[in-house]
């Protein structure tokens, strides 16, 4: 393995127990590379300006005037609390405001841990520049810091809204040749724009090249990309001066820049020339008077490209003071009452405890998170309840199953009855996570529940822990952290963009709504069943990691894969990894498995494709159309 500036080689990891994720094969071209970043404290922000939204201790906001030393300190100090901090309660935002960051000679360079946001507040990314680099390297998970260091668990960061002009001044020769952002499921880059250098999506540097597991970029414009290891990756509607390499699946969606998938699987690219459904995040920023403001970006149809390429990003408006302010202290009753009020609602970062549903109804209500802002369900609630009413925006939240089951965590519509909803104005969910155990037991029937129609899915993992820090066994964690179905969509007309799910005890995924279209799929199966008799389907063997409904006569998905690892029980059989009925209308194009050392699936989709089994773990199965042309 080489930590040349010119080359890196990723290899598989020899030993998958540390946190039972995935084997990464890949081999990514390195160039001389730079890119912004850091994360902060919240004691070294200035004061608030009068009429500024109080947005609680855990939000930083940094002006352009405040020495760089002051700036790097209190993002330094987050990061180091951060870092290590995977299953903590502890979130953080820190926010720029229009200007410069950083200079030639003493650059900002920004790490970002857990629960870290880093986001501008510029109308466009040009507004507010990093000179300095943004970056998240491997996570070393023995204490010398050079042994067991990966990328396979760095979740839930967030970056946006910002230009990071590369600056690698002082750093040795590897760190020096890129940017890197070496992470995996729940992280996104949003409306960035990059220069000076490339972007690496893998840290070759720690320890030399180590897996990753991502991602998701949208609305950004960007330098050469290094995929290397990264097994799966969705960059939607951006620019990009090109990329390296794929693993399994790299998709490009409405992407200047993005390479052919004429010859799929060699090399592992999806490409389509335009996104069929896209809205970007929601996103605070300062207007020309120094007012905060939220801009909701309106929806665009067989889009590509930048949203901001003209100018303002096209949407409307919405002031500060019409949002209602959330903490982790304001109870369910207030929350309600003000969006009932009319309010849209702010969620500053924290952990709230959700003991009954917090109630979006008005038609275009949004619902921003700051800081991986945290929904927790308890005695069985559900923490998220939309209504069938168009436009409504729900982005930058994590919801979390408590230790009472609950029969869904969010829903969106309701299941019987009359289905709304708005082509031109789809509801959507935008960096929406899901979480059953990890830091704590969780149970749950369903994750995700889509029942109207229109409805966007813009990045999104819904997760069943397959580690945390309850102390379990596989055989208790089986029994005790408890969730059926990842996603159920039963609505019409609806789209994801990046949608990963995981390890739940049933499908992970069941689509019944017509017309409904994938652009990236990723899913492992549950690590866990004891035995063959605990994963079985009647008389089939498991459950197909996607399932389109036997109704279902319409439906398109671009780029998935499902991943088989029964490292508690290497003998389980699964029979197929997605499920569809045979019919013209229900297309899968550039589909695989992946055995990643234990356990099999037997076939691709509907009997067909070879096993993924031990004799070839590692190496993906690939049906690049389904049915055949």
């Amino acid at each position: 393995m080489s930590t040349s500036p010119n080359r890196a080689t990723a290899a598989p990891s020899s030993d998958l127990r540390t946190v039972g994720r995935r084997i990464t094969l890949g081999l990514a071209s390195a160039v001389a590379v730079a890119i912004v970043g850091t994360a902060g404290a919240a004691t070294a922000a200035a004061p608030p300006l009068r009429g500024a939204p109080d947005l609680g201790v855990n939000v930083t906001v940094f002006d352009p005037g405040m020495p760089v030393p002051q700036i790097q300190a209190a993002l330094d100090a987050t990061h180091a609390a951060q870092v290590d901090n995977e299953m903590g309660t502890k979130r953080y935002a820190f926010l720029f405001k229009p200007g410069s960051y950083g200079t030639t000679d003493q650059p900002l360079r920004i790490k970002v841990g857990y629960y870290t946001e880093i986001a501008g507040l510029g109308a466009s990314p040009t507004d507010v520049v990093i000179n300095g680099k943004v970056e998240v390297y491997n996570r070393c998970l023995a204490d010398d810091g050079t042994a067991d260091c990966l990328a396979l668990i760095n979740f839930w960061r967030t970056l946006s809204n910002l230009s990071i002009n590369v600056n690698s001044a002082g750093q040795d020769g590897c760190r020096a040749s890129a940017n890197f952002w070496a992470v995996s499921q729940a992280v996104s880059m949003r409306r960035l724009n990059i220069t000076g250098a490339n972007l690496s999506l893998m840290d070759y540097c720690t320890a030399g090249p180590q897996n990753a597991s991502g991602g998701f970029i949208a609305d950004s414009k960007l330098p050469f990309v290094i995929s290397g290891s990264q097994q799966q990756w969705l960059i939607r509607n951006s620019q990009i001066d090109g990329w390296s390499n794929g693993v399994w699946n790299q998709v490009f969606s409405g992407v200047v820049g993005a390479p052919d998938d004429a010859t799929f699987p060699n090399p592992t690219y999806t490409t389509l020339d335009t996104t069929p459904v896209s809205r970007e995040k929601p996103f605070l920023f300062l207007d020309a008077n120094g007012k905060y403001n939220v801009r909701v970006p309106s929806a665009r149809f067989d889009s590509a490209g930048i949203s901001w390429a003209n100018g303002l990003t096209p949407g409307r408006t919405i002031p500060i003071r019409d949002f209602f302010v959330a903490r982790p202290t304001d109870s369910v009753k207030t929350i309600n009452n003000q969006l009932a009020r009319g309010k849209h609602l702010l969620l500053t970062p924290g952990v709230y405890s959700i003991a009954q549903s917090i109630k979006v109804n008005r038609a275009n209500t949004v619902v921003l998170g700051l800081g991986q802002a945290t929904l927790t369900a308890v005695n069985g609630a559900t923490p998220l309840d939309v209504a069938d009413a168009p436009g409504i925006v729900i982005a930058g939240v994590t919801v979390d199953a408590g230790l009472t089951e609950s029969p869904v965590l969010l829903r969106v519509g309701k299941k019987h009855g009359y289905h709304s909803g708005s082509a031109a104005n789809p509801t959507t969910l935008s960096d929406v996570y899901f979480r059953v155990g990890g830091p704590h037991i969780g149970k749950a029937d369903t994750a995700l529940e889509v029942n109207s129609d229109h409805v966007l899915i813009d990045h999104t993992w819904v997760w069943r822990g397959d580690h945390g820090v309850e102390g379990f066994t596989e055989t208790e964690r089986w029994n005790t952290n408890t969730g059926r179905y990842g996603a159920v969509i039963n609505g019409d007309h609806v789209t994801a963009t990046g949608l990963f799910v995981e390890h739940f005890q049933r499908y992970n995924t069941v689509w019944n709504g017509e017309r409904g279209t994938t652009i990236l799929y990723q899913n492992e199966l549950p690590y866990d069943p004891p035995t063959q008799a605990d994963w079985m389907n009647g008389d089939v063997e498991g459950f197909a990691g996607y399932k389109v409904g036997d109704h279902v006569r319409t439906h398109n998905l671009y780029g998935g894969g499902v991943y088989v690892f029964n490292r508690n029980n290497p003998s389980i059989r699964t029979e197929n990894g997605f499920k569809v009925p045979n019919t013209p209308g229900v297309k899968l194009f550039h589909v695989m498995t992946v055995n990643l050392s234990a356990g099999t699936i037997n076939h691709v989709v509907n009997g067909i494709g070879d096993p993924a089994d031990t004799t070839r773990a590692g190496r993906p199965v690939f049906i690049t159309e389904y049915p055949a042309p």
